[in-house]
């Protein structure tokens, strides 16, 4: 378990690694800056010549009560004959000329200045949010660009042992959290800051006695904010975690929708949705509630600097070491202070959450990527289709070996059947000549050249696969063909559509070719018929070798035999590795691997395996037996 004190360290480099985005941005962040600086100082100045407008005021207001020919010093005289020391004292301090009234050219002239320092620093502040949202908008684009790049990236190892849904919410709703939290915050931030700084230095110029009292409320402000972004960023981070494990849920519970009604499990899987939903109200509640602390007790903090302020200043003014515009300057100030130091602490916490999502994000970011590719040699291999398996040995974890000492040889054209029970290696062999991992020991060759010797994209141009599991992506069924080959021409297309028995049920759609297939509408096409159009990719891409992975086994009866016709022009003149569970689909495989733990245990033909009456016919009587039942 992560202590406060261990996490804080992990929060400040997320933080410092977040804001390092910023870096290819910089000359646009220093001007920005520069933007920010200068309008914080017209907005802190603003005040301060607004008082000397007071003071003109007040005094021409107290220079009418005095005798008009009289010196300040004479009118201060005069009233302390008279008993007035108080008054004097505050006719002393004041630049008062007796028996004068209000200056209005004066005070014109102020008003003048004051508007023009609030519209200039309205505009540059304007300028310097608008700038700093325009380079979080591209900061959040490069990261959403580095995020999809590095998901290419990765190896399938990754993808067997993370959740699709948690991952999906880590691209999605944890980046828009980072981008929502740095829109939000770093340009309030940048300017709160700028704005705290400069009213404390207005502040000291204006009067450094009342300035240090204000002042004291900013580290009780600090400390605040600190202690609550502390205990705030646990709880953002289980609310990110949650709502990822949600999501997660939620893609496992509607890929599965039709199993789970068929099982009756609808129960099951609504309570574990209403455990993990009532988990992240709960992490989400606490994480509000905390960081919602901040914002109240600045406040009041601020209130109380205010009243200690206005008193502290009025008995100031009545003893005459302080004028009413200075006063009036420093309760401006202080009301303002107030609202940088609830920003702060408000943009503290908003990043708190914004790093609980950085973490996640930056946490795939950091994943190992698949082992860089080898320099390939430059002359040109032969595509027969050669495939051999020297003493292949290969792990998912060291520590449960799954395949030991694998020795296989698959001649061109060769149709090559795998079967075995689950588990016994029939996949992972698959995704071995395919390298979505990398064998421990051995090695397999393609055509006499070992794997590890080409470029993935190279060995896998060599391979045409089909799944049971057709996967179509949104666009049309011409764009799903040519998928297997992006450089197809039209005719090239039109020839696999026909090899594969597409073009006959495509010519009588309405769009015929051009009919668009996404989740929202599959073109009206039978499973069978999106199996076809996966045989009519694997056509057009030319492999040399094939991967079936019981292609007709999620088939409908009506184009079964269609399938199966496709297939067989498929395999003609490819090397052809077949994943079967049903045995009658594989009778004229040229051979038969029988996989047990990783291990052959058996190969042959089909007869030839029934008589030798080993594992490969028990297989075989067990589903015989279970259709005659």
């Amino acid at each position: 378990m992560t202590t406060p004190e261990a996490a804080a360290p992990s929060r400040l480099r997320t933080i410092r690694r977040v804001l390092g985005l910023l870096h290819p941005h910089r000359y646009a962040v220093y001007s920005v800056l520069l933007s920010a600086f200068l309008g914080v100082v017209s907005m802190s100045v603003a005040p301060f010549v607004l008082g000397r407008g007071t003071d003109v005021i007040f005094d021409g207001v107290v220079g009418m009560q005095l005798p008009a020919g009289q010196t300040k010093e004479e009118a201060v005289a005069g009233l302390r004959a008279e008993g007035r020391d108080q008054f004097a004292d505050m006719v002393s301090g004041m630049d008062v000329v007796p028996g004068l009234g209000i200056d209005f050219s004066a005070l014109g002239r102020i008003l003048v200045i004051v508007l023009a320092l609030y519209l200039l620093s309205s505009g540059l502040i304007w300028v310097a949010a608008y700038g700093l949202n325009e380079i979080v908008q591209r900061v959040v684009r490069d990261m959403r660009s580095r995020i999809e790049r590095k998901i290419h990236q990765l190896p399938l190892r990754y993808f067997d042992t993370h959740s699709r849904g948690d991952l999906l919410s880590r691209v999605t709703n944890d980046i828009d959290n980072v981008a929502a939290g740095m829109q939000e915050s770093v340009a309030q931030l940048v300017l709160a800051v700028m704005t705290l700084l400069g009213l404390v230095v207005m502040m000291f110029f204006t009067s450094p006695v009342l300035a240090l009292v204000a002042i004291l409320t900013i580290p009780a402000s600090v400390v605040a904010t600190m202690l609550v972004a502390r205990r705030s960023h646990k709880h953002f981070a289980a609310q990110w975690e949650m709502t990822g494990k949600l999501n997660g849920q939620i893609e496992e519970a509607f890929t599965g929708h039709e199993l789970i009604t068929a099982y009756g499990r609808t129960a099951e899987v609504q309570r574990r949705f209403t455990d993990t939903n009532e988990s992240l109200y709960q992490a989400s509640y606490k994480a509000q509630f905390v960081s919602g602390l901040v914002m109240p007790f600045v406040t009041f903090l601020g209130n109380v600097g205010y009243v200690v302020i206005a008193v502290l200043g009025g008995l100031r003014i009545a003893s005459g070491t302080a004028t009413l515009g200075e006063i009036q300057a420093m309760i401006q100030y202080s009301q303002q202070l107030s609202q940088p130091l609830a920003q702060i602490g408000a943009m503290v916490n908003l990043l708190q959450s914004a790093s609980a999502s950085a973490e996640r994000v930056f946490a795939v970011l950091d994943e190992p990527e698949e082992e860089p590719e080898v320099a390939a040699p430059t002359m040109p291999w032969s595509r027969h289709g050669l495939v051999e398996f020297e003493n292949v040995a290969f792990s998912y974890t060291p520590d449960r070996p799954l395949i030991e000492n694998l020795s296989l040889r698959a001649e061109p054209g060769q149709m090559i059947a795998i079967v075995g029970p689950t588990g016994a290696g029939k996949t992972t062999l698959i995704n071995l000549i395919l390298r979505f991992y990398e064998v421990d020991a051995g090695r397999i060759l393609v055509d006499g050249v070992d794997i590890r010797s080409m470029s993935r994209d190279e060995l896998r141009s060599r391979i045409g696969i089909v799944l049971q599991d057709t996967w179509l992506f949104g666009g049309t069924i011409r764009e799903n063909i040519a998928y297997g080959n992006p450089y197809a021409t039209e005719n090239q297309i039109m020839s696999a559509a026909r090899m594969s028995y597409v073009d006959r049920f495509v010519r009588a759609l309405p769009d015929g070719y051009d009919t668009i297939i996404d989740e929202e509408n599959d073109g009206n096409l039978s499973a069978g018929e999106r199996q076809l159009i996966t045989i009519a990719r694997a056509f057009v891409s030319k492999p040399s070798i094939l991967i079936l992975d019981e292609a007709t086994s999620s088939v409908d009866t009506r184009t079964e035999l269609l399938v199966q016709q496709a297939t067989a022009r498929l395999r003609d003149d490819r090397t052809s590795f077949v994943i079967a569970h049903r045995l009658s689909t594989i009778r004229n495989a040229d051979r038969i691997v029988v996989m047990e733990d990783g291990r052959i245990v058996e190969q042959g033909t089909h007869e030839g395996l029934l008589e030798a009456a080993g594992a490969y016919a028990r297989l075989y009587d067990a589903q015989f037996k279970a259709l005659v039942e």
